[in-house]
């Protein structure tokens, strides 16, 4: 049984109160809407209109507290009461709207004339001239507001008062409000969907970063936690969700229209970025776990996909994993509910709203006999990765945005955790390497990377904290330097201080080395703040070069281009303590920690790969151990770690490229996913440099001599492909076995792929692909054929009812080779009925990994910058993932001075988010022209020789 809650018969009748003020506040609004729109159109937009609308002017050096885009921190939020009354449906002006109202209460802790809030694109109702209402919750009256404006460059609603703020006193501020539920995927939104040849509207929301002050004026900064009183108004054949348990409703009939207000329990203490408002017509599933409290688990979907069984893993999965954290943390689950929602408009892959998590489709729902192994995988990652944020990101907040991978980084760790709790069997903390740490290396090996934790006034705006949602801060890391039980002790130990509250990093060196401190026997060389603070107050990392002959082990800072300039000081001198695992004759060894030089003959690090950093060898030692990869490569338990180190140090001139090459040669024997992938991974660099240049035959050559047993291997253990492999990651090898051997032609893989595509076209309501094969299968059918081809997929895209499966079929369009398809893709993504706009970015990003979309993609970016920087470059978290996309075959001068070029006419419109992606970009195609004209000649040679 759920947790039952029983309403006092006064406590009833206050609330039923609350909820007809609200209907008669949201009513005035309502009927004044017209007059209202007119009246604040100069206060919403670009501060001009009535006296009321005028802000002061700023300069480029801010002089007020109005122009800066940090809160002053005279007042503190203690308690807001929300009522929100969205319209799913348009009004005269075609426009989706929502009205409401908000009372902030709030402490005054220094003394000020001025109130300052969030408050961005809404249009706020005239009080007798003014904004807002200013009541004092004391004896003492209220300061009068003399003037009151918004300010659009920082997003703020300003009042001055006729006399300052008393000290102690508690005040209340009343807004009431007007906003429109636009498809803009931020703050309180619409999303649009079909179900059944009916056009449906959903309201929804996206609140972080900086978004919840699009829905309601608030103090908008994580640190400024507060309880939220949250009423929604909606039509009564809709349900609403808010982060709290429903507690009561009321019918009423406003202006005509019969409509219902759901009213929420008051939440937990929390950040405005992590509420969440939902208005729909879906339906959920629902179990109630025993967890140290009763607590009500629900998924809630689009009514087909639960009534097709999609929500049933993701409910299965949920209570297992909660129940992992509150072990792991020592920490009770501290809501009283746990609903998920799949959206079918949603920017990111999903957001841990505090007891609303709402996430992609993609990323919730899965289909048991549509779906992949990779769906599957995914969905149960992202749970993990989302319920892992209740606590540490919820319950304990960062202080600031410069502290994102406290958040991010954690929980990108502790998700392997937590899947790995649900699935056992998969392994999947293996796969931490692939995932995690060898896509972050290519990024903090930049010069133009930043550190872990950046200075506060390096993260001011929108656009600034946005860009912090990037791979450093997600994938580094930086925590796994210590023992598990170690730091789960430390971690419970912070959680339990600060629940509630806010923290920054230094928080949990503490409590961390609390627990170093109190575990008998463990003795580590320096404290947690010295260890940790080189991990993450400098960029980078190091490589850690073993010299067998002298035995000599040394680091320095690794970078891919070694000639270029790293302006970016540190006080460590960029010296890391270093956490050594090693194997000496096949042995391992117990843990050292490198800062200085020492001398020891070891042949192996890193063998766990739980160190952040690359290892060297003297060429003696790595002649050995390429040796033994060709005669026993299974003695060797990280090679995937081998190949990526080998084949980026020698993109970094530090060891020769036919060394890095020869890592490879025994792959043919090799049956394991993991090394695989990463040599795939590190060739697929080869082939952007290389796919337009002569060197491209001879590499295709090479692929094809050591994909082909691996190819016949799953062709025999599949029964001629009849059959699925038993192993989890044998399925992903599978795929790349099928994947590699089409692009080279190995015999009958081609017509094997092209024949399962021919049957679905020919029987469109049976599918004869294996879910795990069939993003491989329909991207290379699409390839190998013509328009017939793809106008069938398109159909299938357009008519598929399960996300994963549109998904596959968006992808795979990109794939073909015909130059007319593409360019009419591309403006496909400019209609939002043909591409969703959360997809937008990322079809752009398919077509320019084609090498022969790279070019139209590159074009088609640059001629309709305005409008995609419009659209998505103000706060989006994947807008700088489509610069990184177009750029990524860039290895030409012209290239480069295109590149340049580009960013030079754009000043004027910017780069928002992608900023720091476009310097990236510049960064990597110089390194890639260096690396091209220093080795195309050479490797030429290396797969020409080992082709044969």
């Amino acid at each position: 049984m759920g947790k039952v809650y029983y309403i006092s018969k006064n406590v009833g009748l206050g609330l039923l109160a609350l909820a007809a003020v609200a209907l008669v506040t949201i009513l005035a609004l309502s009927i004044a809407y017209d007059k209202e729109k007119a009246r604040n159109r100069g206060t919403s937009g670009d501060g001009t209109g009535d006296s009321t609308s005028m802000p002061p002017t700023t300069s480029s050096t801010p002089k007020e507290p109005w122009d800066r885009y940090r809160l002053p921190h005279s007042l503190v939020p203690s308690s807001y009461n929300v009522t929100l009354w969205p319209r799913l449906t348009p009004d005269e002006n075609s426009l989706y709207i929502f009205t409401g109202r908000s009372t902030v209460e709030f402490r005054c802790v220094k003394e000020t004339d001025l109130i300052i809030i969030h408050s961005n694109k809404l249009n706020l109702t005239d009080f007798n001239g003014q904004l807002a209402k200013l009541t004092s919750l004391s004896e003492a009256t209220a300061p009068a507001i003399q003037k009151s404006w918004l300010v659009p460059k920082t997003e703020y609603l300003v009042l001055q008062l006729q006399r300052t703020l008393a000290v102690g006193v508690m005040y209340s501020l009343h807004t009431e409000f007007l906003g429109e539920l636009a498809d803009d995927l931020e703050g309180f939104y619409r999303s649009e969907y079909t179900e059944d040849g009916v056009k449906k509207v959903v309201a929804t929301s996206q609140m972080q970063a900086a978004y919840a002050r699009k829905t309601f004026p608030c103090f908008d900064e994580p640190a400024m936690k507060a309880v939220f009183n949250v009423s929604i108004i909606h039509e009564r054949d809709m349900i609403a969700l808010s982060n709290g348990r429903e507690i009561a409703t009321e019918d009423a009939v406003v202006d005509g229209v019969p409509v219902r207000t759901t009213t929420f329990e008051p939440t937990r203490r929390m950040s405005t970025y992590l509420l969440a408002f939902i208005v729909c017509d879906f339906i959920s599933i629902q179990g109630v776990k025993n967890f140290s409290v009763s607590l009500q688990v629900r998924i809630w979907a689009r009514r087909k996909a639960i009534d097709d069984g999609q929500g049933e893993y993701a409910l299965n999965i949920t209570g297992p994993i909660l129940q992992f954290y509150e072990r792991y943390y020592n920490a009770t689950y501290p809501l009283s509910k746990s609903d998920q929602i799949a959206l079918p408009d949603f920017n990111a892959g999903a957001m841990e709203n505090w007891g609303l998590i709402t996430y992609r489709e993609t990323a919730l729902l899965y289909d048991p006999v549509m779906s992949s192994t990779g769906n599957k995988e995914r969905v149960t990652t992202v749970i993990a990765h989302e319920l892992a944020h209740m606590w540490f990101g919820n319950l304990v907040t960062v202080q600031w945005w410069n502290d994102l991978w406290l958040n991010e980084g954690f929980a990108m760790y502790v998700e392997y955790l937590g899947a790995d709790h649900a699935e056992p069997t998969w392994n999947i903390k293996d796969q931490i390497i692939l995932y995690d740490v060898h896509k972050v290396f290519g990024i903090d090996a930049l010069a133009s990377s930043h550190p872990l934790t950046r200075r506060e006034d390096e993260v001011n705006d929108p656009a600034q904290i946005s860009e912090m949602f990037n791979t450093i801060s997600y994938s580094k890391d930086a925590l796994r330097v210590f023992s598990e039980p170690v730091f789960a002790r430390g971690l419970s130990s912070y959680l339990n201080t600060f629940a509630f509250s806010n923290t920054v990093y230094t928080d949990l060196w503490d409590h961390l080395q609390k627990a170093v401190e109190n575990t008998p026997g463990l003795h580590i060389p320096h404290t947690v703040h010295d260890i940790m603070n080189r991990w993450t107050l400098q960029m980078g990392f190091p490589v850690v070069t073993l010299d067998t002959r002298r035995g000599r082990i040394t680091q320095k800072h690794f970078l891919l281009d070694p000639d270029s300039v790293v302006d970016r000081p540190s006080q460590f001198n960029y010296t890391w303590f270093v956490p050594i695992k090693w194997m000496k004759t096949g042995v391992e060894q117990q843990q050292y920690w490198l800062l200085k030089d020492t001398g020891e003959d070891w042949v192996l690090l890193n063998t766990n790969v739980s160190g952040f950093f690359r290892v060297n060898y003297d060429l003696q030692n790595w002649d050995r151990l390429l040796s033994l990869l060709n005669t026993d490569h299974q003695v060797i338990i990280n090679r995937a770690q081998i190949i990526d180190d080998a084949f980026n140090l020698a993109r970094a001139k530090i060891i020769n490229t036919t060394l890095a090459l020869r890592t490879t040669t025994y792959l043919s024997r090799e049956r394991d996913y993991i090394p695989w992938e990463s040599a795939l991974r590190n060739l697929d660099y080869y082939i952007l440099m290389f796919d337009r240049t002569e060197v491209y035959g001879a590499l295709q050559a090479y692929l094809k001599k050591q994909i082909q047993p691996l190819f016949e291997h799953f062709k025999k253990i599949t029964n001629n492909w009849t059959r699925v492999p038993a192993g989890h990651t044998d399925q992903y090898n599978q795929i790349n076995a099928i994947e590699i051997a089409c692009s080279t032609n190995v015999e009958g893989c081609r017509e094997l792929i092209k024949g399962w595509y021919r049957q679905w076209m020919e029987n469109p309501q049976h599918n004869p692909i294996h879910p795990n094969l069939k993003s491989t299968v329909y991207c290379s059918a699409i390839a190998f054929g013509g328009v017939e081809e793809w106008d069938f997929a398109w159909k299938m895209f357009k008519n598929a009812t399960l996300a994963s499966e549109a998904a596959r079929l968006r992808s795979a369009m990109a794939c073909t080779k015909a130059p007319w398809l593409l360019n009419r893709y591309l403006e496909y993504t400019l209609d939002p009925s043909k591409i969703r706009k959360q997809d937008a970015t990322s079809t752009i990003q398919y077509i320019a990994r084609n090498v022969v979309g790279m070019p139209l993609a590159w074009n088609f970016v640059r001629a309709k910058w305005s409008y995609i920087f419009q659209q998505y470059g103000r706060g989006s978290f994947s807008f700088a993932r489509l610069v990184n996309g177009i750029t990524t075959r860039f290895s030409t001068d012209f290239e480069l001075q295109e590149l340049k070029k580009f960013k030079e006419d754009n000043v004027h419109v910017g780069f928002g988010s992608a900023s720091l992606a476009v310097e990236q970009a510049i960064e990597k195609t110089t390194t890639n022209i260096k690396w091209v004209t220093a080795n195309k000649a050479g490797v030429l040679t290396w797969f020409t020789e080992e082709s044969t």
